[in-house]
C-alpha cells in the first residue's frame, strides 16, 4: 500500500504538463479533536492520492491544516470525501484567486504536534472562546473605526509585499514572534479599542484572538476566511478593496496579485518589485525579492557566493554540500546580510 510520494517533484511536474488538465488550489483548516493522527494521516493519504490530489497537510490532535492542489475533474469527488468526514462537512474552501497548475508538486500529509506553530500552551487558556468573526464589508466598516486597531498576523516577508491600509505589521520572522510583541504594543488598548486581526487564510487569528481575550482584550475581531476569502467576497460583491499589493502564498505561485500596487522593493537594486524567489544554489534556497533585471545579472541567485557555486557543474556542487547540514531556507526570511535593500 503506498502511503508516500513515488514521484519527484519534476517527474510530477511533466505528468502535470502532458495531462493538459486545470487544477484548483485550495486551503483549508478545521480545529477538531482527532485522536489517531497516525491512522487519520494515512487515510487521507490513500484517498487523496487516489484523486491526484496534491499539496502540503498539516495533521495534529488538535485538527488539520490544508494547503493543495486537485484537478478540477476531481474536484466533486474530493468535496465528497471531506463531507464524508464528520468534522470536514461543510468546511469552508478558500479557492485561491490565481490558479496555477503547478502550485504543488508533492503530496504530503505530516502528523505534527500542532497545525500552527504558535508556541502556546493550549491548556491555559480557552481555545475555543474566540473572536467575533466578520465578512469583507463588515472589516471594512470596522477598519474605517478611529477606535479600531487593525493588526496583521503574518510574518514580515509577507505584509512586505501587501497588507491592508493602515495596518500594524510586525516586524517578525514567525507567527509565534508576533504574539507576545503585538500584547505588549497594544497593552494600552484592551479596554476602549476594538482589536481587528487578518491573516492568510484565518487559521492564525483563530488561535491568536483567543489567546488575545484571554489577555484581557475585551473587543476582539478576526477576518473571516482571512485575504483570500475577503478578496471574493469584495469582487462577488463590489466591494471596495482595502488591500494593496500582493497576498504572500506557501506555494510555488508565492503571491496572489490583490491589487496593481507594487509596494515592495528589489532586495539587490531597490528598484520596485514584489516577486519572491529563492536563491537557486541547492544549498541556500534563502527567500528574497528579486527583479528580473537582478535575475539575470545574479543567474537567480541571491549573492556572487552563490552564484559562482551555483555556475559549477552539477556533481561539483554536491561534493561541496556532501556532509554539511544546511536549513532549507525557501519560507525563511531574506533577512541576509548580502541583501541590500531587504526591509
Amino acid at each position: 500500500m503506498q502511503l508516500y510520494n513515488t514521484l519527484s517533484a519534476k517527474e510530477r511536474a511533466a505528468l502535470i504538463e502532458e495531462a493538459g488538465k486545470e487544477r484548483l488550489t485550495i486551503s483549508f483548516y478545521k480545529y477538531a479533536q482527532i485522536e489517531n493522527t497516525s491512522v487519520f494521516r494515512n487515510h487521507l493519504f490513500i484517498s487523496w492520492n487516489n484523486l491526484d490530489v496534491l499539496g502540503r497537510i498539516y495533521v495534529a490532535h488538535e485538527g488539520i491544516n490544508a494547503q493543495l492542489s486537485v484537478p478540477a475533474e476531481n474536484f466533486d469527488a474530493f468535496k465528497h470525501h471531506l463531507d464524508s468526514i464528520s468534522f470536514l462537512e461543510n468546511v469552508r474552501l478558500n479557492i485561491a484567486i490565481e490558479q496555477d497548475n503547478k502550485s504543488f508538486l508533492k503530496l504530503k500529509v505530516k502528523v505534527r504536534h500542532k497545525i500552527v506553530a504558535d508556541g502556546l500552551n493550549d491548556t491555559t487558556f480557552d481555545v475555543t472562546n474566540k473572536g467575533i468573526h466578520v465578512g469583507a464589508e463588515k472589516f471594512n466598516e470596522l477598519i474605517e473605526d478611529p477606535d479600531t486597531v487593525l493588526v496583521d498576523m503574518r510574518n514580515h516577508y509577507e505584509s512586505e509585499i501587501g497588507h491592508f491600509k493602515n495596518a500594524i505589521t510586525p516586524d517578525v520572522d514567525t507567527f509565534r514572534d508576533s504574539l507576545d510583541i503585538i500584547e505588549q504594543d497594544l497593552k494600552d488598548s484592551k479596554e476602549d479599542k476594538k482589536l481587528v486581526m487578518y491573516c492568510t487564510g484565518g487559521i492564525r487569528c483563530e488561535k491568536a484572538s483567543a489567546y488575545y481575550k484571554h489577555k484581557g482584550f475585551k473587543n476582539v475581531y478576526q477576518l473571516e476566511g482571512g485575504i483570500i476569502e475577503y478578496t471574493r467576497q469584495v469582487k462577488n460583491k463590489s466591494l471596495e478593496n482595502k488591500f494593496i499589493g500582493k497576498n504572500f502564498v506557501f506555494d510555488h505561485r508565492r503571491g496572489e496579485r490583490i491589487s496593481d500596487d507594487v509596494i515592495a522593493n528589489c532586495h539587490q537594486c531597490g528598484n520596485p518589485c514584489d516577486e519572491h524567489v529563492n536563491c537557486a544554489n541547492e544549498a541556500c534556497h534563502l527567500l528574497f525579492i528579486q527583479c528580473e533585471d537582478c535575475a539575470k545579472k545574479m543567474n537567480n541567485c541571491c549573492s556572487d557566493d552563490c552564484k559562482t557555486v551555483h555556475e559549477l557543474p552539477f556533481e561539483e556542487q554536491k561534493q561541496l554540500r556532501k556532509g554539511k547540514t544546511v536549513s532549507n531556507k525557501i519560507f525563511k526570511k531574506g533577512r541576509s546580510p548580502v541583501l541590500k535593500f531587504k526591509k
